[in-house]
């Protein structure tokens, strides 16, 4: 594939079939997710693609409706250490627009092994993550309205947030637990602790 096609074609579908040629023609020989973090090919400008914080795909002002398009396009993110996140091929390397994750984490489930809790989540691209040491929670008070957003991280530097839905279920599981002195809200899950804000902080928004 010749540098700049991608940025040249038009419509969805069109860039999902270079993408899978691209990624198909890597050599790996594996199903699966590509290994992108493997690839370092040229980055050749940026293209119009945007994902919505309700993590709806829009390709030049259009949103992609076809599911298996935009789980394709999901296989070849990468987010480097610049910050930015890119669509990656063994040959072109092109930036996209992340509005706030790559991800969104729209199903949990609750199992228990052994003693621990697990909680396993499902994102809107179909990748299924264990929350763990591996897989860690990070919770973010963002904005005046003190909203509380959870992250997920999922593959590289990607992480997908937690809907609002599924959070209200996160936060049901939560306790409070003594973390360096300090009463914190967590969440448990494989083994590990994600602490959520200080209890105290969770006392003042209650009331």
């Amino acid at each position: 594939m010749a540098a700049e096609e991608i940025r040249g074609t038009s419509d969805a579908a069109g860039l999902a079939a270079l993408i899978s040629r691209a990624a198909g023609e890597s050599g790996d020989g594996k199903r699966g997710l590509p290994p992108v973090e493997r690839w370092n090919p040229p980055f050749c400008g940026d293209i119009d693609m945007e994902i919505r914080a309700d993590g709806t795909w829009f390709y030049m002002g259009t949103p992609i409706g076809r599911a298996p398009l935009v789980r394709l396009f999901s296989t070849v993110l990468r987010k480097d250490e610049d910050g930015k996140t890119y669509l990656v091929t063994p040959v072109e390397k092109v930036g996209i627009r992340i509005v706030d994750a790559p991800f969104l984490a729209v199903e949990m489930s609750r199992t228990m092994r052994g003693q621990e809790q697990i909680l396993t989540f499902r994102t809107n691209v179909g990748d299924v993550v264990e929350a763990g040491e591996e897989y860690p929670i990070r919770f973010v008070i963002h904005g005046e309205n003190k909203e509380l957003k959870p992250y997920l991280h999922v593959r590289g530097r990607l992480e997908a947030l937690v809907s609002r839905a599924v959070m209200y279920d996160l936060i049901e599981l939560g306790e409070t637990l003594e973390i360096s002195g300090v009463d914190m809200f967590c969440v448990r899950s494989g083994g590990a602790v994600f602490p959520v804000m200080p209890a105290a902080e969770l006392d003042a928004l209650a009331s």
